[in-house]
């Protein structure tokens, strides 16, 4: 057998990369609040040692979208650093052992304004086109809400400089431009990478402890809305909750 050295990666003239990390095999690596917590806390905690610059992040159910600028170190040395300590960390909390990251992360180079604020609307938009929320400003860990209250782990004068150099002015073109309906295709994984119905099914019925999926329907209203929006938070699309469970499509929607 043939072994093919890995493609070397592109390298971006500007040093800023739209990165994705992905949990091994599809894994959930949010389980609650607090491991989105101590992600962000890490990469906090390496960002001078390492000198990179976060633009953007958006953390999903079972991957990471990541706007960085790299520093001294490289982002290999830097996602080894963070992936670590984070995977220390979850294995010990739940009791479990070996690798959580699927492989390598992956990248693509941002090398003109344009396109680092197309990436950052798509980074902020995946939680809206996945259907878990209905507005990008209810999600809670994205860094959206960094560039209209508070910042924390992102540097946010760079990407708003784009739109103005009048930082209010630039804020309101900003969630303009975050509004706007789009068909923007950046880094993303295949639709092999997304959970199959099969998985899915699995995942509703470990969810809401049954036996049946189809069973969704018998919980009244509030419990069953309550297990679809879990079902969402766990990366089953819309389609896929209204194929197995047998609810229709408009209410799945609204939640």
């Amino acid at each position: 057998m043939i072994i093919l050295p890995r493609k070397e990666r592109k390298k971006s003239r500007t040093g800023i990369y739209h990165v994705m990390l992905r949990g091994i095999n599809g894994q959930i690596i949010f389980e609650d609040r607090e491991d989105s917590i101590k992600l962000l806390e890490t990469i906090k905690s390496y960002r001078d040692e390492s000198g990179y610059e976060i633009y953007g992040y958006c953390l999903m159910n079972n991957h990471i979208h990541l706007l960085i600028k790299e520093g001294r170190e490289e982002l290999g040395t830097v996602f080894r650093r963070i992936g670590a300590k984070y995977v220390y960390w979850y294995n010990r909390k739940y009791s479990r052992r070996g690798h959580l990251f699927q492989d390598r992360y992956k990248s693509e180079v941002i090398e003109d304004d344009g396109y680092l604020l197309t990436v950052l609307r798509y980074i902020h938009q995946n939680p809206l086109k996945a259907g878990i929320v209905k507005n990008i400003e209810q999600y809670p860990w994205s860094s959206y809400k960094e560039y209209i209250s508070k910042k924390d782990i992102c540097e946010t004068e760079f990407p708003l400089r784009v739109f103005s150099k009048d930082s209010k002015k630039a804020i309101s073109l900003f969630k303009s431009y975050h509004a706007k309906e789009n068909n923007d295709h950046c880094l993303d994984y295949e639709d092999s990478f997304r959970v199959n119905d099969l998985e899915a099914a699995e995942i509703i019925k470990k969810t809401a402890n049954i036996d049946n999926t189809s069973k969704v329907q018998n919980f009244d209203k509030e419990n069953r809305n309550k297990l679809i929006k879990d079902f969402k938070k766990k990366g089953l699309s819309i389609r896929q909750i209204e194929r197995l469970t047998g609810i229709s499509f408009g209410v799945i929607r609204k939640l």
